[in-house]
């Protein structure tokens, strides 16, 4: 696995630990166009890369990721014909992440709203600072939560707080997300490291096949789900991203990043 097949993710090293950094802090690591395609073969070349283990998958900066970016919404809302990328990457995405045998831990550095949550709780163990917020705002845009929340926020969480998170956008407190099980643990974030490498080195130091066919197992029925939904999901997705809703609510969004 080579660092110059990724411009937005940084790879780094420590043993059989692999950290991947999603590298775009300027944008709060939001998912544009490099960095949806990037993110849907990064946990493919994970999994047959030899000299790891264990992965890391973590965000540079103020936050984990921002989710969507809401420039490459415009030009999908330009040019629907490109919706039919972010569908065949969103899906590997999520499947990418679901059949990595080797356990993911997200160490959540900050904001995972959207797409970036979702990332995060498709991992197999979520640890966050405890000043993040973690949400999915996707209705706040006009777009169906299609891209894999509508999956993964009910089985942590069950169905009754799931929609009431997914049909109004709000965010959660890391605190609070780790008390209802959305995440394992919030962390202050000077313990957030520490506690992330000490996960890891216990799992590198375990019983490395046991713990990834252990993975796969628990796994089956996730991807079952996965499987029954996502193309579902997304075609939802690309008719909201047809719509007026749509189109006003991210225009309204750019207006408010350009004043500031």
């Amino acid at each position: 696995m080579e660092q110059a097949s990724y411009e937005k993710i940084l790879l780094s090293r420590r043993g059989r630990v692999l950290t991947l950094t999603l590298n775009a802090p300027e944008t709060l690591n939001a998912t544009d166009a490099v960095l949806h395609e990037e993110l849907s073969h990064v946990f493919v070349d994970a999994a047959a890369d030899p000299d790891s283990d264990i992965i890391i998958l973590t965000g540079a900066g103020r936050a984990f990721s921002a989710g969507g970016d809401v420039e490459a919404m415009q030009l999908s809302i330009d040019n629907p014909a490109l919706f039919e990328t972010v569908i065949f990457e969103a899906k590997r995405i999520i499947f990418s992440l679901l059949d990595c045998e080797k356990p993911i831990i997200a160490k959540v550095n900050g904001h995972a709203m959207g797409l970036g949550a979702t990332i995060a709780l498709f991992c197999d163990i979520i640890y966050a600072a405890d000043h993040a917020k973690i949400g999915d705002p996707h209705v706040s845009v006009g777009f169906v939560a299609g891209d894999g929340g509508s999956v993964i926020w009910p089985q942590l969480i069950g169905f009754a707080r799931a929609k009431e998170y997914l049909l109004t956008g709000r965010p959660l407190s890391a605190a609070q997300a780790a008390e209802i099980g959305l995440i394992n643990r919030a962390l202050p974030a000077a313990e957030l490291d520490e506690a992330v490498d000490r996960l890891a080195d216990e799992l590198a130091a375990g019983a490395t096949k046991a713990i990834r066919w252990t993975k796969v197992t628990i796994n089956i029925a996730l991807k079952q789900l996965a499987h029954s939904m996502m193309d579902t999901g997304l075609a939802y997705e690309a008719m909201s991203n047809l719509t007026d809703e749509h189109r006003d609510l991210v225009r309204a969004f750019r207006e408010k990043a350009v004043k500031g």
